[in-house]
């Protein structure tokens, strides 16, 4: 961050008094502060932020300064030669109303590198992610997510020693072998066990994997009971709570079963229990046209099924469905996987949890397995003239939201354009309608672009529309 910058951002903290998800103010009155490793594994283990010295933020963010800065840069690189791994921050100074302001860029770790944390409380208890204003501890969950990425544990190919492979149905088993050899010509010297431990069904030793017993099992709830869906359509627009005739579900059901078969018994209960609409074209021909797009529903519960987390740590937690009066949520155990943030989905090929049971599904034709998945999700709500869908990474959960009305979009936008009347950052922006504030570009791209496309918001930088002194406003 160059001197100016620095001082242009210290001049938009003061306008707004607040910290966000990138921001932590340390006041540094009576020296470097001594305990930073919470903020440091943080930053590190989420999208980045700044820790400014100088501004107390108790004291109404009063500019009271850093009395010895060349101490201040000693004690702050200590204390980051304390984390693992050992954390770089890019430290900047300025002089602000005659005081010296510090400010120290810590940067985003690979997610090979997370979780960073602070040695001296070890990995459980000194690992923290920035959510909102705050640094939390990380879960035991979230840390072991990291570490099944980085040391690329297969949690799909785990097996259970008191299952054998009776569990398996042959016929069905038998069916994806032939179909395997026929898409793949040279596994046809390959004999069926051989075959079997390369797709991930068996272990060397022929016992049935996660992967084979939720593909080809005979009942795979044998494994883990709830490894299925739970599938309700809620009586409010509040999950559990009662309507007046007291009903909190007015459907409730678990549907199990293999993937496949979870599948369509779940895209069944969802066409069940939503609303249809006759259309009649301009030829006369009536046509039903669905609550939501039912392409957009199949790849959402099929991503959920593929990219949900085997792992025993989540094997007690179902996929969710639940229908509510405005909108359709569906989530799975197991947040974004590796590398992959909420605004690259559908954009970038992606970390897979599950490769094999991925594999296996694009033999059987289930998906492309080509990443279309967000896009045709994308796609069908657009041309159902639907808002946009909702993706949020929820700390150990994925969940995506349909609304099943255009007058949400209008409201929302509507609330967009009022707040536009004064210039705002992208970052405020996502923060002021309750988006994940880590991923502003998802909110920018979902919700306010099209206002700009169609000339209700403009740019104030409008020739460079990724500058960082960016603000949208109101078009004249």
């Amino acid at each position: 961050m160059q001197e100016s910058e620095l001082k242009e951002l210290i001049t938009k903290i003061l306008e707004r008094k607040t910290e966000s998800s990138k921001i932590e103010f340390k006041s540094a009155k009576g020296g470097t502060p001594e305990k930073l490793y919470d903020t440091l594994s943080g930053f590190s283990n989420a999208d980045g932020g700044i820790i400014i010295f100088g501004i107390d933020e108790k004291a109404g963010y009063k500019v009271c300064g850093v009395q010895y800065p060349d101490e201040l840069e000693t004690k702050v690189v200590e204390q980051c030669k304390e984390m693992e791994p050992v954390v770089r921050p890019l430290i900047t100074f300025c002089e602000y109303e005659g005081k010296t302001i510090a400010a120290a860029e810590i940067a985003e770790m690979d997610a090979v590198s997370k979780p960073c944390y602070y040695t001296g409380k070890g990995k459980s208890k000194g690992s923290y992610i920035r959510i909102g204003e705050a640094d939390l501890p990380m879960t035991e969950y979230e840390i072991y997510c990291y570490d099944a990425f980085k040391f690329k544990t297969e949690d799909e190919l785990r097996v259970n020693q008191r299952i054998d492979d009776s569990i398996f149905d042959q016929i069905q088993m038998d069916g994806f072998i032939a179909k395997a050899v026929s898409v793949k010509p040279n596994l046809v010297n390959m004999d069926k066990k051989t075959l079997m431990t390369m797709s991930g069904l068996t272990d060397k030793n022929g016992i049935p994997t996660v992967c084979g017993i939720m593909l080809f099992g005979k009942y795979p709830q044998y494994l883990s009971p709830n490894l299925d869906i739970v599938a309700v359509v809620c009586a409010t627009g509040n999950y559990a709570e009662e309507s007046e005739p007291g009903e909190r579900f007015i459907v409730n059901k678990r549907l199990d079963g293999t993937i496949p078969q979870m599948l369509e018994t779940g895209l069944a209960f969802v066409q069940q229990n939503i609303a249809k609409s006759t259309v009649i074209d301009e030829t006369g021909h009536r046509n039903d046209v669905s609550e939501y797009p039912i392409k957009a529903i199949r790849e959402i519960i099929l991503n959920a099924l593929i990219h949900r987390d085997y792992s025993i740590h989540t094997e007690n937690e179902p996929i969710r469905i639940e229908i509510y009066p405005n909108r359709l949520e569906v989530s799975n155990p197991g947040g974004l996987y590796g590398r992959l943030s909420i605004d690259d989905l559908g954009k970038v090929k992606a970390d897979v949890r599950n490769p094999f049971i991925a594999a296996a599904l694009e033999i059987l034709t289930t998906t492309e397995n080509r990443y279309s998945g967000i896009p045709t999700i994308n796609t069908e709500m657009k041309k159902a003239g639907l808002p946009a869908p909702k993706f949020e990474d929820l700390r150990g959960t994925f969940k995506v939201t349909l609304y099943n009305s255009k007058n949400i979009q209008d409201e929302l936008s509507s609330k967009i354009i009022e707040f536009c009347k004064k210039p705002r950052t992208k970052d405020v922006l996502a923060k002021e309608f309750g988006f994940d504030e880590k991923h502003p570009a998802y909110f920018i791209n979902s919700y306010v672009l099209p206002l700009i496309e169609n000339g209700t918001l403009q740019y104030m930088i409008p020739d460079k529309p990724k500058s960082k002194n960016q603000r949208i406003v109101v078009r004249q």
